[in-house]
């Protein structure tokens, strides 16, 4: 019974694909800006790289956004 209920909530189809992708989207941007912020200005880093530590953690919050997602 529970479980009917939330693949219910979930949706089925596109609709369900398009809000994981928009989570894993906004799970990215979130990680990639914090740690931009935190390296540029808590903790004096350069630009390219505070940059680059936003790249590389934006992959990971994605990939684990991704994984949770797909559960």
């Amino acid at each position: 019974m529970k479980r009917d209920r939330i693949l219910d909530v979930g949706g089925s189809g596109s609709v369900g694909a398009m809000k994981n992708w928009r989570y894993i989207a906004l799970h990215t941007a979130a990680a990639a800006a914090f740690i931009f912020l935190l390296q540029r200005y808590a903790l004096n880093a350069s630009l390219d790289s505070s940059l680059l530590w936003a790249l590389t953690l934006g992959g990971c919050a994605a990939g684990l956004a991704s994984a949770q997602s797909n559960r």
